[in-house]
């Protein structure tokens, strides 16, 4: 099984914290879903019979794309691929965008789970985002998508913003649980070096919340949601029974995926291959039948940092039995005395050659991966 990711490089407006790629001039929209759909058919070897069980709808924002332009490319996948009948096919959207109408095109179209960019309920922290919606929008776009019967929907939620206080946050994760929905994704707000609040931060304009209170910013968020029902499977995600994101776990569990756009990634097992993060270039060069993209041979080191990184963000842990077995890296062996330290400090639990991080672990989730990794 493997997945598709597909990049839509336009957005309304720019938050100021996000470094993804994408563009707010959308005169070359129509031209760069084509030029999306001609590589769809020029990259139909790249996941040679394999079926495809997720397709994903990134950005940017997917959901400005109308209807005609999101059936075409649905349409060029099912044609080229093997598009498994049962396949959660997932559009990012912000909620400026889901009116009813919208979300009743949608739903004909296929599009059985919906990730809704929300951030947050404070219309302070939105506007400081320079988001273009605000709290009301974003209850409205979840009570109106539930209507009209997508029951699979997720919800981002940033913490860690400056001056952001622990009653602030559970205010937000009040309103989110409100909403009912199976799926919440939750994000430590990143200063990016290429965004507005960078080029604030380096201007003394902006200070990033202390570690030690986004620490316990995470905290409040793991027990608030575990105490509702949730299940924490990965260190950003949680989910009710059954609504684990299929798309994203295939990422974290070694699945391939083609991406396709600008700036989308793909992975075959051993490599990858980014394309290049410039409109106007990719456009030219699909027009030409080829896509500008660059590929990177996997090493050895390279495998086993990607393991480590990945799997023991997850639930279930990293086994070391596949990672010695596999990649012929023994962590015992190469990293004992950090194991040890690990479990007496109460990080991180080892069980039938099993890793997995306790609560207090996940706190500190990068660095104990640091400590593993060659």
């Amino acid at each position: 099984m493997s997945g598709i990711y597909i990049h839509i490089p336009f957005c309304k407006q720019a938050c100021y914290y996000c470094d993804f790629h994408f563009s707010t001039n959308m005169q070359n929209k129509q031209h760069m879903v084509e030029a999306m759909k001609k590589e769809l058919i020029l990259r139909k070897e790249y996941l040679i019979d394999d079926k495809i069980e997720t397709l994903y709808f990134g950005g940017g924002t997917p959901s400005l794309l109308d209807q005609p332009a999101l059936t075409s490319l649905i349409d060029t996948v099912k044609t080229h691929y093997q598009l498994d009948p049962e396949a959660e096919i997932t559009l990012e959207a912000n909620p400026d965008d889901l009116s009813m109408e919208k979300l009743k095109e949608l739903k004909e179209l296929g599009i059985n789970r919906l990730s809704i960019g929300i951030q947050s309920f404070d219309d302070q922290i939105l506007s400081y985002f320079n988001r273009a919606h605000d709290s009301q929008m974003a209850r409205q776009s979840v009570a109106d998508a539930q209507e009209v019967g997508i029951e699979n929907i997720s919800i981002d939620l940033i913490f860690g913003v400056p001056n952001q206080s622990l009653v602030q946050l559970k205010k937000d994760l009040k309103s989110a649980l409100a909403l009912q929905t199976p799926h919440i994704s939750i994000y430590g707000l990143t200063i990016e070096e290429d965004t507005v609040f960078g080029r604030w931060e380096r201007q003394n304009k902006l200070t990033p919340l202390d570690e030690e209170l986004a620490s316990q910013h995470l905290q409040l968020i793991m027990d608030r949601l575990e105490n509702a029902g949730y299940e924490q499977y990965e260190i950003s995600n949680f989910s009710l029974p059954g609504y684990r994101s299929r798309h994203n776990s295939s990422y974290w569990a070694g699945t391939h995926y083609l991406g396709i756009g600008p700036a989308a990634h793909s992975y075959d097992g051993d490599s990858r291959q980014f394309n290049i993060a410039h409109n106007a270039k990719y456009l030219k060069a699909l027009a030409q039948d080829t896509f500008p993209a660059e590929k990177e041979i996997l090493s050895r080191e390279e495998k086993i940092t990607e393991m480590i990184l990945t799997q023991l963000r997850k639930k279930e842990g990293l086994s070391l039995k596949s990672l010695k077995g596999d990649l012929g890296y023994d962590l015992h062996k190469e990293r004992g005395a950090k194991l040890k330290d690990f479990q007496e400090e109460g990080l991180t639990l080892c069980l039938d050659e099993i890793l997995t991080l306790t609560q207090k672990g996940k706190l500190l989730c990068d660095w104990i991966t640091e400590e593993l990794i060659p």
